[in-house]
């Protein structure tokens, strides 16, 4: 989601799920394995997946990781609906 006309904090936000705790895991540690080889990104994380709610901030881009219930229930997409959706994959 492209949200740089709207927040002054980062430019995207990538929003996506996962089914257990175990896969939200795996997701942040991917993107944030991937973000270090890069050698571009230095990310932060906060939240847990017992959570349901991972957040990654990597600068430009910030990653919500979700399980489904959080994401209904926080419904960032909703939130922030002046920002530009530039992929919906399901």
């Amino acid at each position: 989601m492209d949200i740089q006309e709207i927040a002054s904090f980062t430019d995207y936000f990538i929003i996506c799920s996962g089914t257990s705790d175990r896969m939200l895991s795996s997701l942040v540690d991917t993107i944030t394995e991937t973000a270090k080889k890069k050698g571009e990104l230095l990310s932060k994380s906060e939240g847990e997946a017992s959570g349901g709610w991972i957040l990654v901030d990597l600068g430009d881009i910030i990653l919500h990781v979700f399980s489904p219930d959080q994401r209904e229930y926080y419904q960032l997409e909703r939130l922030w609906d002046k920002g530009k959706v530039l992929l919906h994959v399901q």
